[in-house]
């Protein structure tokens, strides 16, 4: 929230919305990187969906009541809050929720490299399931490409490969938080939300708080918190999440999203799992091998096929109109 003050501030005075538009890119690029290191470290001695549904909740309420009252904007109805809800659930439940339960046994990451796969999944269920435009030649080859990356990701799970054995459990929750996000996102434009972009953030934030924190209350972590046993690294990796990976980064999205459209936002798919493996090596000591670093080219290569395609059709039609 305070990076999108910050940015309108800029741009009202001399400042040119390129240096916004970069400052808001350095943030979701770097920022969204480091979050999947900052989940695991929080794991260290958090419960993890307790601790999940709190970050999101004190962030949406802090984004919600800071729009409410500086905008002075409609308070959302019933209908806006049941989307908010499965919005909200699809998104951060099951997408951000499978994250965290999967890093418990997982390098972060590899994790990072699982959930890259969403353009690639949006692009599928907008074509297979909504009726969407069907996807160009360019597209199936980086559909292809991303798939064969996945595969090599999986095999350690069930096959001895290059001294690796990967939590099979851990690789189902990461392929059904990707196919979660993708629906959550897909979902997000079909639905009635709050005019406002940043009130429907904050709602979404709140209510996927919410449903995380019932689920971890029903999965008994209430029994495993102990105060005493709370390391300074994952309380201080607790709060880097709300105010960097939760304000900062996702109201960066959010403005970029408009000033500078969503296949150039989307870009961030294909920069933070560089970002994440780089980290996860360098600060917690994550093997990296041969086959990841191939598995994670394949699947960087293919989303940025996709990305880049998406940029090119959408400048084309904003040519059209001119």
């Amino acid at each position: 929230m305070c990076l999108v003050l910050f940015l309108e501030i800029m741009a009202r005075f001399s400042f040119t919305t390129r240096a916004c538009t970069i400052l808001a890119f350095a943030a979701i690029y770097i920022i969204w990187g480091s979050t999947y290191l900052a989940i695991r470290f929080t794991l260290e001695t958090l419960p993890p969906l307790l601790t999940a549904g709190t970050r999101f909740f004190l962030a949406g309420a802090i984004l919600y009541g800071c729009i409410r009252i500086r905008r002075r904007v409609s308070a959302p109805t019933g209908k806006h809050w049941l989307a908010s809800f499965i919005v909200g659930g699809l998104l951060l439940l099951g997408g951000n929720g499978a994250v965290v339960l999967a890093e418990q046994t997982f390098p972060s990451g590899l994790a990072s490299l699982f959930i890259a796969i969403v353009p690639l999944l949006m692009v599928l269920i907008e074509w297979l399931m909504f009726q969407g435009e069907r996807p160009s030649f360019n597209v199936f080859t980086g559909i292809a490409v991303g798939i064969f990356g996945v595969v090599l990701l999986i095999m350690p799970a069930f096959c001895h490969v290059a001294g690796m054995q990967w939590d099979g459990k851990g690789v189902l929750l990461l392929i059904g938080a990707a196919l979660s996000w993708s629906f959550g996102s897909v979902f997000a434009r079909r639905v009635a939300q709050h005019k406002e972009i940043l009130l429907s953030a904050g709602m979404q934030m709140i209510a996927g708080g919410l449903l995380l924190f019932f689920v971890g209350v029903c999965r008994g972590e209430l029994f495993t918190v102990h105060f005493t046993v709370f390391s300074i690294r994952s309380v201080g990796a607790f709060f880097y999440l709300i105010v960097f990976g939760s304000l900062i980064g996702f109201s960066s999205y959010i403005w970029l999203l408009k000033n500078a459209g969503t296949a150039r936002a989307s870009t961030y798919a294909f920069v933070n799992p560089l970002v994440a493996v780089f980290l996860g090596w360098w600060l917690a000591g994550e093997i990296v091998s041969s086959v990841t670093l191939l598995a994670a080219a394949m699947v960087i290569t293919a989303v940025g096929i996709i990305t880049f395609d998406q940029i090119n059709d959408q400048d084309t039609i904003d040519l059209k109109k001119i």
